[in-house]
This record gives structure tokens, C-alpha cells and sequence, in this order.
């Protein structure tokens, strides 16, 4: 695996975590969330590329031919839909607190009061 696979995913992972740990907006908090899974894509890839290989395509290619891992592309795939959904489903709940309180802000919201 190449060093820069490796940089470049630490580098998005640490610019995710600043991001993460310097929002001041929920909104932004979930787009630098998605950074940070980002960085994941690029590991992975970078795990499962190999120097001169083929799709993993073995109906015209005889035994031996070097391909690279189709595993570590369907957990790419996998990451991406995840993400997805994980994504949407923080951008509603966004949604939802707006409404309700009025703002993004985490240092403006205080937490539920519960009435006895």
C-alpha cells in the first residue's frame, strides 16, 4: 500500500476531527462528520489497490492475471451508502431541532427539562 493513501486519509481525518471540534453549527458538525468517513473511502481503497492489476473481471482473463480486491470495493460501496444514510438522517434531525428550538448553535441549546 502506498504512503499517500495513508497520508491522505489522516490528513481528511484531521481536518474532519477540527472541523468536529471547532463547530459552532450542527449543520456544519455533519458536513465535517462526512469528511471523517471520507477519509475511511480513501484507506480503503488505498488497501485494496494493487501496481498493475485488472478489474476483478476473470471471464476473459486466464489464471494468475493480478486483479485487485473485489471485497474492499464492495466495502467501499458499503461506506458510501452508510455515509449516505447517515447523513440524511442527521440533516433531518437538524431539521427537526431547528423547528423545535430555534437554532443550530450547541452552545444555545440547553438540554430538555423534564416536568415532574
Amino acid at each position: 500500500m502506498s504512503i499517500l493513501a495513508w497520508c491522505v486519509a489522516a490528513w481528511l481525518f484531521g481536518i474532519g476531527v477540527y472541523g468536529i471540534v471547532t463547530s459552532r453549527h450542527y449543520v456544519h458538525l455533519i458536513g465535517c462528520l462526512a469528511v471523517c468517513q471520507s477519509a475511511t473511502y480513501v484507506l480503503l481503497l488505498g488497501i485494496g489497490f494493487r501496481w498493475h492489476a485488472g478489474p476483478p473481471i476473470f471471464y476473459d482473463h486466464p489464471p494468475g492475471t493480478p486483479a485487485v480486491d473485489p471485497v474492499v470495493q464492495a466495502l467501499v460501496l458499503t461506506d458510501i451508502v452508510v455515509s449516505a444514510a447517515m447523513t440524511a438522517l442527521l440533516l433531518a434531525i437538524a431539521l427537526q431541532v431547528h423547528k423545535r428550538r430555534g437554532t443550530l448553535d450547541p452552545q444555545h441549546l440547553r438540554p430538555f427539562r423534564q416536568e415532574k
